[in-house]
């Protein structure tokens, strides 16, 4: 038996060392018992961390620029802070759902042993309702303040990340976060939906374009924490996989990325500006991810002093090219050339 088997949810989603019984009486405990509370700041702070904040700014990174591109200028800032407002509140419910049923993994694994449901800052039902009051209040928010189309896109993103890839993807496939970045990409659709009340080519490029970006962004994060997925069995490719097999994973996607992002030039009829970040960005993410796989080639001959910092860079290097992408993204309408 694994040493360090998954622990089952009440849902379902993991093998358990203990009984039914037993395991269903300490969440009942967990749920009765008060949160191991710090006063109102310590519990803010708890609340908080349920959405993942800084996965949050990187879904929200894309919402904005791609308002501009819609706008063919500035939109109107209302309607863009009420657009970000429900998008992180969503955002927000989505992961928090996700901590709620990943909670037997998260107390396992070393990166996440410090979320507050884990620790016990805040408890399995409290955290539950607090994910389906994000939901509800981000639908009637963007219902009241964008379109119907917006109200759908944001919600079905939070259908997809928690059911399609938290309950369905992420514990039985290796390709887990190829389908469930998915859920990611759908920012771009909700701020050319907010703008526009429709949808057209630009904005389906970009979601392709976050789809490819996020195996190259996230594989060299789990090949870091390729201890935590084994102890967990979340079948993580660049846990399950050599360091070569997952290096040229990352060339590959990062390729297509590169490529994708070049097709909105035609499409969206994008000019000198965001035409010149989309190939010199592009250039240094293909560098970024091509010095990753070669190292990673030749650590088999021996030699692997470093080896686990090297695809953080890759990691760090995919967060700043999205960024400065979408940046221009934004700019680029600005501008009269």
């Amino acid at each position: 038996m694994n040493s360090n088997p998954r622990l089952r949810d009440q849902e379902g989603c993991a093998l358990s060392t203990t009984s039914r019984p037993e395991h269903a009486s300490r969440e009942a405990e967990l749920d009765a018992r008060p949160s191991k509370g710090r006063g109102l700041t310590r519990t803010i702070a708890a609340y908080v961390a349920l959405t993942k904040p800084r996965v949050m700014e990187l879904l929200l990174v894309s919402t904005v620029p791609v308002m501009f591109l819609a706008a063919g200028g500035v939109p109107n800032l209302w309607l863009v802070a009420a657009t970000v407002i429900g998008g992180a509140m969503s955002a927000g419910s989505a992961a928090s759902f996700n901590m709620y049923l990943d909670r037997d993994i998260d107390k396992v694994m070393k990166r996440t042993k410090n979320r507050p449901l884990v620790t016990g800052e805040v408890s399995p039902r409290e955290v539950l309702v607090f994910s389906w009051v994000l939901a509800v209040v981000q639908a009637v928010w963007l219902l009241a303040f964008t379109n119907l189309l917006t109200v759908f896109l944001s919600t079905f993103a939070i259908f997809f990340y928690v059911v399609i890839y938290t309950i369905l993807l992420k514990r039985h496939t290796e390709q887990n976060i190829v389908w469930g970045g998915i859920a990611g990409c759908f920012p771009v659709l909700v701020g050319w939906a907010a703008v526009t009340n429709s949808l057209s080519w630009a904005p389906f490029v970009l979601f392709v374009l976050v789809f490819l970006w996020t195996p190259p962004h996230y594989w060299p994060l789990s090949m870091k924490y390729a201890g935590d997925y084994d102890a967990t069995d979340v079948p993580m490719l660049g846990a399950t996989r050599s360091g070569a097999q997952v290096g040229l994973q990352v060339v590959l996607y990062a390729w297509a990325t590169v490529v994708c992002s070049l097709l909105l030039i035609p499409i969206a009829g994008m000019g000198l500006v965001y035409s010149a970040c989309a190939v010199v960005f592009g250039a240094w993410f293909l560098y970024e991810s091509h010095r990753m796989y070669a190292m990673s080639v030749r650590a088999r001959t021996g030699a692997e002093q470093g080896s686990e910092a090297r695809p953080m860079r890759v990691f760090h290097a995919s967060i700043t090219y999205l960024t400065l992408v979408f940046v221009a993204v934004a700019v680029d309408p600005l501008l009269p050339f």
